[in-house]
């Protein structure tokens, strides 16, 4: 399957999404895996639009605490967010329940946009070059298994709009 590039500069933000959301849909219907779809999402995501870094986190047993059995839908120490499918720079490997953008994202079951990501308490700086910030929760049920994290080297350049269509690419992958 092809996809038609989106990053035409006549087009708003929101034409772009609209022209990516059905592409992305059908990339992913006829796929199981989830690791594949989101590879595929954070490419697509990633050229269409020229993010600094565009990629997930799942949601996984820390390699401490592998051996017990633990509730996934009740998070705790035990579990954290590991690095997963993604475009750009080197990242960040792990990130506890709870902290910076994405454990809060995780931790609220909500998406977080972030202005400036160096106003942000406790932001993790996996590099020096981001300056703002979007992380959507995917979710399989009510439960949240990853999240999509988003980085621009721009202050201010993630708002509703990126809101509304980044969580419905998200429920994509459920």
């Amino acid at each position: 399957m092809l996809l038609r590039r989106t990053t035409k500069t006549n087009m708003s933000k929101q034409e772009q999404y609209e022209s990516l959301l059905p592409q992305v849909v059908a990339l992913v219907q006829d796929e199981g895996d989830l690791v594949a779809n989101m590879a595929n999402v954070a490419a697509v995501l990633h050229e269409a639009f020229g993010f600094w870094w565009t990629g997930f986190y799942l949601v996984k047993l820390a390699q401490s605490h592998q051996h017990e059995v633990t509730n996934t839908k009740s998070p705790t120490r035990s579990h954290q967010l590991v690095l997963g499918p993604f475009q750009g720079p080197i990242a960040c490997t792990r990130i506890p329940y709870g902290k910076g953008v994405c454990g809060t994202a995780w931790q609220r079951g909500e998406t977080v946009i972030v202005p400036d990501v160096h106003q942000f308490p406790g932001h993790i700086a996996c590099s020096s070059l981001s300056q703002s910030e979007i992380v959507v929760p995917v979710f399989r049920g009510n439960e949240v298994i990853a999240v999509l994290d988003i980085d621009s080297k721009e202050l201010a350049t993630f708002d509703e709009t990126d809101r509304y269509y980044l969580e419905k690419i998200a429920a994509c992958l459920a």
